[in-house]
């Protein structure tokens, strides 16, 4: 009778070992949960361009969405924003691996995709598949054949672990619902020494036509990084408006 009773003392049921592991998995959602309130705050009094959601102290700004695709190609874009400064600057070689987080309808992501040529590739990033959809037919027309469109999420690009080596956000990155989250999951696509890339109208000009929202210092995105495996490499000021902000994986 003893040693029944001290088996069964030590005997755990699998209704016990679900409950057990039904309540662990619960203890880590509740953890993530309370990290990412702590990480994020909402403010009543805020800018109407923004979600009344700050991320060290700045606010994030609504997102654009596909019925604004039309503004993405406006003519005078080269003009304010010229690309083939900004595609000179990135010194993409052939056979680079890019990443292009918020393309859009693939303004960048056709040109880069000259520069790396038939043995590189471009992930097209978006969340939202109609503009996939306007990427994929744009694409079709000029050709080109290694531009990937990508359905990526609100706090992950959806990219293969350690594949890339440079990822381009050009005026994106200040609409991230999870900017922490986000480029988190970019650096684990980046391989190690792999660049991200912020191209942001500038916050520190107030003659940049841009809604504040809309635009980031230098500053900001440098201290939202320190939060990332990242280091600065270069802030280059080629540009019209925008500040083109340098970051390396650190190895």
């Amino acid at each position: 009778m003893r040693t029944t009773a001290r088996l069964a003392f030590h005997v755990i049921t699998l209704s016990q070992i679900s409950w057990l592991l039904a309540a662990g998995a619960a203890a880590d959602e509740s953890a993530r949960t309370a990290t990412n309130s702590s990480r994020y705050e909402y403010r009543r009094e805020h800018d109407p361009n923004g979600i009344a959601k700050f991320y060290l102290g700045r606010e994030i700004a609504h997102v654009m969405g596909h019925q604004a695709a039309d503004w993405l190609e406006r003519p005078e874009r080269e003009a304010e924003e010229k690309p083939d400064l900004l595609l000179e600057a990135l010194k993409l070689k052939a056979g680079d691996v890019v990443a292009d987080i918020g393309a859009g309808t693939g303004y960048y992501s056709w040109r880069m995709a000259k520069d790396v040529g038939e043995k590189g590739l471009v992930y097209a990033v978006d969340i939202q598949q109609e503009m996939l959809d306007l990427i994929a037919k744009r694409m079709a027309e000029r050709r080109i054949t290694n531009v990937k469109g990508v359905l990526g999420t609100i706090t992950d690009p959806m990219l293969p672990a350690l594949s890339v080596d440079l990822v381009l956000l050009v005026d994106v990155y200040h609409e991230f619902d999870h900017p922490f989250e986000m480029m988190q999951a970019i650096c684990q696509a980046l391989k190690p020494g792999g660049r991200v890339v912020f191209v942001e109208f500038r916050a520190e000009d107030p003659k940049v036509p841009i809604k504040e929202v809309h635009k980031m210092s230098e500053a900001q995105v440098r201290k939202e990084m320190s939060a990332q495996p990242l280091e600065w490499v270069e802030t280059i000021a080629t540009l019209p408006w925008q500040h083109v902000i340098v970051f390396k994986k650190k190895r």
